[in-house]
């Protein structure tokens, strides 16, 4: 019984040392490959978008409440839908 034991624990460290291993292999080789892929390929720059000042007398003001009152139809309309079933 001592023997299988001793070759279980054996067996368990084994494994275990492994997966040690192969994670902490895996965490430099991804940080190589990170350092390498921006070295190589840098993130683009992304520019912000220019406002436009509105015109005066525009739809652009009403246009929140329009989709506001479009977006309240139609959650109303899921949650009767939902309470019908």
């Amino acid at each position: 019984m001592d023997n299988l034991l001793s070759e279980g624990l054996e067996l368990m460290v084994f494994g275990m040392g492994f997966v040690f291993v192969f994670l902490t292999l895996l965490v430099f080789v991804t940080g190589l490959m990170s350092k390498i892929v921006t070295k190589y390929a840098p993130a683009p720059e992304i520019k912000p978008a220019k406002k436009r000042a509105p015109a005066a007398g525009s739809a652009s003001v009403s246009a929140p409440a329009a989709n506001n009152d479009e977006l309240v139809a139609v959650i109303s309309a899921a949650v009767h839908k939902f309470r019908s079933n």
